[in-house]
Order: C-alpha cells, then structure tokens, then sequence
C-alpha cells in the first residue's frame, strides 16, 4: 500500500516539474475576473491594472465595464484573436421614412468593428444600409410578415436579413428606409452582431458586438512578450488588417508556434506551457516526443505521440487509418455544406437583385417600354458585376465628379471601351422618377454634341447610368481653372458655343417630342478629346407633348442660369433653356463664373453685369483680354448683341435655339480666315436635316435671314 502511494507521488512530483510557471492573466495584486468573465492583461480590472486608460476595466455589481468606450459591457476578451465582445446598443427607428443614424465612433481608440467577426443585421421591414462617408458599403432587404423572429436561424431575408461586412470600420452610419406591416407602422433596428455568438435575445436593445484591439507602438515598446519560457521562442508578430479605400493599419500580438499556452503573453511571466506528453503520462499512457528547433537551438514546436496501456498494446496505423477516415468523413460535410452554402448564397442575391431591379424603377421602365416601342431595343441593362468590375468596385480613385445627384465613376468594359458610370444616391420616389427619367431621354437622343447612353444597371443599392467617357472635363474647369495651361481661343470658343446651341436646337425641335434639357450651365457641358462640345446630365430634363407651350413644375437649376421669368411663375419653356444658353455665351465671352466675386469682395451675377455694361455702351471693357485680342470689334458686338437678346427678361422676346445657332454660325464663319476654315468647316449631319420640314430647302437652313420660318415651335 505505501509503495503505491509513493508511486502516486513521484507521479504527481514528475507532473509538477513539467511545468515551467503558474498561469498568469493580469498583473501582480490585479484581479483576473470579474464575476464570470475573465479579464487578461493588457486588459485589467482598476486603473493600474491596465496597459493603458483605454484598456482599463470597472468591476460593477460582478460586471466589467469599459468607461473609456461609454461603459460597454464586457461580455469576454480572446488573446489569441485580439477580440473584446462587447454589449452595443441597437440602432432603432420606427418612422415608416428613411433615416440616417451614427455607431459608435471609434476613430480616436485603439479599438475597431471587427470584420472578421461581425455581421451585418437589419431586423424589420424594408431596407436598410451601412455607409461610410455616404458610401454605401453593403446592405440588405426584408420582406414584410407579422411574426416575431426570436433567434437569427432563420435570418434570411423573412423580417430579418444579414450580411458580411467589407472591411474594418471605426464609425459606420445606418440609413434605413421602413415600409409599413398590416397595422400601417413597423420598428425596425440594426446592429453588428458577433457571428460567433450564435442565438441571442431580440427582444432586447444590447447586442454581443466583437472589436478589434490594436496595442500602440509605444505600448509594444513597453511589454515584454511572454519571456518566462525560457525554452521556447514567443515573438511579436504584425499583421495588417484592411480599412477600405486601399489604406490599411499593421496591429501587433505575441504568438508562438506552440499550442498549449495559458495565461497572458503579454506579461514577462504570465505563461504557462503544457505540452501533450504532460496530458498523456498523467491519463497513465507513455509518450515519445522530439523538439524542433532553430538556428539559435530554442525550441520553436515539438512532435509528440501517445500510446495509453489497456492490457493489449493497440498499434499505431489502425488509429491512424481511423482518423484518417474520420477526416475524410469532416471534409465530406465540409464540402457540402460550402455547397449548399453558395447555393443558398446564389439564390439570395438573385432575390435582391430582382427587388433591387423592381426598386430601382425597372417597372416603371417596362411601362415606359410598352407605351412606347421605340424604346424597347435601346435602354441596355448592365449586370452589376459587370460595372463592379469595370470601376474596380467603385474605387475613389475612379472618381470623376460629385453631384446632387450622385458621384460619376471612370471604368472600362469587358471589350475595352472606356465608360462613364453614374451612382445615384439612396433615392427617394421622386429621384426615382428623375432617374428613369434620364434614361428615357437620354435612349431617344442621337446627336455629335449629346453625350450617348450606352446603357444602365438596376440590380444594384443604388441605380446606375452608362454613358460615353468624354475625357476632357467640363467647359466650368477649361474657362475657370487657373491652374490649367490650356489656353481656350476664341475660335474654339465659338465652336464650341455653335456646338452647344445645336444640340439644344435638336432637342427643342428635331426629336419625335420636344425636350427641355432644364439645367444647362457650363458645368454641364463636356469636352471631348478634340475639344468638342457634348452636353450632359439630363436629370431634370422632360418631355413635352405637341399641344404643350410650357412646364408648370417646382423650380429646380442652378443660380446665376436660371431664367427669371420662370423663377417668378414656375413655367419653364423652351426660351428657359435659351435664357441659360445666354448666360453660358456671356461665360464664354468675359471668362466669369455666373456668380463671381467682384474687386469690392461682393457676389454679383453676371447676367446682370453684363446687360448693364451693354446699356452702359462698355462691353468690350469686360470681354476676356484674348477674346479681345482675337476678334474684331464688329464680331464681338454681335456676339453681345445675341447673348442680350437671349438674356431678354420677356421669354417671347427671346429668339429661338434655331435662330441662336444659325446666326452662330454665320459669325463662327466670318471670324475664321480662309486658310483655317476648311479645318473647323461647319458640315451638316442627320440630325441637322431633321430639324428641317420636307418644304424647306438648304438654302433657307443656311440663310441668317431674321424670317427664316420655324419648325415646331412650342410657344
């Protein structure tokens, strides 16, 4: 009996020995709990416990708290993952109207929303949205039902929906937009949950949400990494983790090859290893071991096999061959479930797709298709991985605008051609409207000077508009950018200014209906790689029917373009597009903005200065100094004597964009010397004849005879 007893002890002293310190996780007179949660340096419980103020935790009624992070609940910390889980807050709203709500910001800790963790979930009905910088970054759709959801199993699209997150985040902003159930009101709520947690209570207004923490170099500088095992290697190893729009940031955390670690490496004696072969002698087996080490001969890992004593030695294959079969077995179900998993994934997108298309207004543009056939072979529909691809998932860096209406994006298609894509914004019914809007005008127009429509995308967010790239920028940057060394003649601008009127012109009278193009201004105006004008955005444009002589609508364009008379009577016809080409023929001539800053520091318009300077009888005095000294007197008079009688505050008064841009021409056409003009040579194309009536006859077209008659003239 005693010699069995001694047996037990020096198997308990040979136990002992394996080890090569007591598993340590906070700091010498530190707690390492709290109530059930255990808190590891660099983590710690009190002030002095902690790497530093951010870590600190408070132990209150036996729960951790962070109050450097709003006094978040801790629900756990993960050394090996570098997570804190954390109880954040829903996002909630229960208006049946879109709106937008901040997290948490995070941007001045050393703590961000993990991507590798969290999802991404919308409880409620409708849609909603995580954005960053007002760029959508993902989001997702819920059809509507009555019952409650209790737990996240069945979190696939019915009242509740989820969705990863593209990167790591240190304040992100909600933008929901709720539809109403039976009873006419829902709530509905957002958050990021930690994808490991798996069910949890809804009904609650906290979620389990996982950060990443990021130690400081000088805290690194300060932390000796686990220097207690003397014969093993624990080192500092640095990772970088992605923070979108191409940036990212390197954390640090001390690891090691070896397994079997407890306590925190993150102090010098805080760690304890046991390896294996301590497990298997203690369960009564024997154990054959080799270390691996490096050029320094310290230990990096070691191989080990067990073999446990039942009376008949079981040999090494069969227990290999039934792990092996084991494995096979784990990768089969792997396998299937990754299956089953794409198959799920397909079908859900395929699903958002199909709402996003109905969303977007892809109903409204089958209506519009069936009235009218004409339309229904010109609109082509991009497939969103198509434009994702081309734009390089729409990188900033592909960014050519900003507008009211959406950000315009560079990208290049599958066979080479260089386009341009246009991001609506999280729209709204009416933007909807506006959008297809667009799209319709922009299929009917066919025209040198109109920017085309190759085509649009409606199975994304947020619709999408493919149209021509025009690589010179707008006619706002070539006039008013100091830093630009081109410098823009007068010739080209007449060209120009002759360009622009005749696509206005097209648009008044030459398509099957009239358009008012509503917003023309020099910002809208491209310029090709031959310097040639082509005007865009067509957002606020609109068709007007043949028994129309005017558009009753809320005033919409930009200051310093817009027509007074329709300003005072919200009647916008075509003389309201003429009264905007005065002012960009004004802009041409003098080389100043629409509003400019005058010597004196005040805002004036320039409509106005310039008629005033025309009754004045001193409009040369502020004509652009190359302006002047390329063109003759009698030329420029002219010029100023069209651009008054366009900027006319009586819109009858006003001469037509027919009339604008054949008396145009005709001074184009005088300015030019003989050697030059075959070069710019005005040459009439397709559009140009259809602007004709089958009566009228080349010579009347190119007559500048004040009574040439008009064709389709709507007012």
């Amino acid at each position: 009996m005693k010699l069995f007893q001694a047996y037990h002890l020096l198997i308990l002293l040979s136990l002992t020995a394996t080890s090569t310190a007591i598993p340590t996780y906070s700091m010498t007179g530190c707690k390492d709990t709290c109530g059930n949660v255990m808190i590891p340096y660099p983590f710690g419980i009190g002030a002095n416990c902690s790497v530093n103020q951010w870590y600190t935790v408070d132990c209150n009624s036996s729960t951790p708290y962070l109050p450097a992070l709003n006094h978040l609940e801790v629900l756990g910390v993960n050394l090996d993952d570098q997570i804190v889980t954390v109880n954040m807050p829903k996002i909630s709203d229960c208006q049946n109207s879109s709106s937008q709500t901040n997290s948490i910001d995070l941007g001045n800790t050393p703590f961000m929303y993990s991507k590798s963790h969290n999802k991404f979930v919308f409880e409620g009905c409708g849609n909603a949205a995580l954005m960053d910088n007002e760029s959508v970054l993902t989001g997702c759709s819920t059809n509507c039902r009555n019952d409650t959801l209790n737990d996240r199993t069945n979190c696939f699209g019915i009242s509740c929906c989820q969705t990863t997150i593209p990167h790591y985040l240190t304040l992100y902003s909600i933008n929901m937009e709720m539809s109403g159930d039976l009873d006419g009101k829902t709530c509905g709520s957002t958050f990021l949950v930690d994808d490991n947690q798996g069910s949890f209570n809804r009904s609650i207004g906290f979620v389990p949400t996982s950060l990443l923490w990021i130690l400081e170099k000088g805290d690194v500088e300060h932390i000796s990494c686990c220097n207690n095992l003397v014969d093993y290697k624990m080192v500092w190893d640095i990772r970088s983790v992605d923070l979108g729009n191409n940036t990212s940031i390197d954390i640090h955390k001390c690891s090691s090859t070896l397994t079997y670690i407890e306590g925190t490496p993150y102090l010098a004696y805080g760690c304890e290893y046991t390896d294996e072969c301590s497990k298997c002698k203690n369960s009564g087996g024997s154990c054959d071991e080799d270390a691996v080490l490096d050029v320094d001969d310290v230990v990096t890992k070691r191989n080990f096999s067990c073999m446990v004593y039942t009376g008949v030695d079981i040999p090494g294959p069969p227990i290999r061959a039934i792990a092996g079969g084991s494995a096979c077995l784990g990768v089969i179900l792997v396998v299937s479930i990754y299956v089953l998993y794409k198959v799920i994934k397909k079908t859900k997108n395929r699903k958002r797709r199909r709402k996003f298309f109905k969303r977007n207004g892809g109903l409204l543009l089958k209506q519009r298709e069936e009235a009218d056939q004409s339309l229904a072979d010109k609109p082509i529909l991009f497939t969103s991985h198509e434009l994702e691809k081309a734009t390089d998932y729409f990188n900033e860096n592909r960014v050519l605008g900003r507008g009211g209406q959406g950000t315009v994006y560079k990208g290049m298609l599958v066979d080479g051609r260089i386009v341009a894509v246009k991001k609506s914004k999280i729209v709204d019914e009416s933007q909807l409207e506006q959008f297809i809007n667009e799209v319709v005008i922009l299929s009917q127009v066919n025209h040198r000077n109109v920017v085309k429509l190759l085509g649009c995308c409606l199975e994304t967010d947020v619709p999408l508009l493919v149209s021509e790239f025009i690589p010179n920028g707008t006619l706002s940057e070539c006039l008013h950018n100091n830093t630009n060394e081109f410098m823009i003649s007068l010739n080209m601008r007449l060209q120009i200014a002759v360009e622009v009127a005749g696509a206005l012109a097209y648009l008044h009278s030459a398509t099957y209906i009239p358009i008012y193009h509503r917003d023309i201004k020099t910002s809208n105006i491209l310029l090709d790689d031959k310097y040639r004008a082509k005007v865009s955005d067509f957002g606020t444009s609109r068709f007007i029917s043949l028994d129309q002589t005017h558009l009753t609508t809320l005033v919409k364009g930009t200051f310093g373009y817009l027509d007074p008379e329709y300003f005072q009577s919200s009647q916008f016809t075509e003389k309201s597009d003429v009264y905007s080409f005065g002012v960009v023929l004004v802009e041409l001539l003098t080389g100043e903005k629409p509003i400019f800053l005058t010597t004196c520091g005040e805002h004036k318009s320039l409509a106005t200065h310039f008629m005033l300077a025309m009754e004045e009888d001193r409009v040369m005095s502020i004509f652009d100094v190359n302006v002047v000294k390329e063109g003759t007197t009698d030329n420029l008079l002219a010029l100023a004597n069209l651009a008054m009688r366009c900027l006319n505050l009586n819109g009858k008064a006003r001469p037509t964009m027919k009339e604008v841009s054949m008396e145009l021409e005709t001074i184009r056409r005088s300015h030019v010397p003989p050697t030059v003009q075959t070069e710019f040579d005005h040459v009439l194309h397709r559009e140009d004849f259809s602007m004709l009536n089958d009566d009228e006859s080349m010579s009347t077209f190119m007559s500048s005879d004040d009574n040439v008659p008009l064709v389709n003239m709507h007012v």
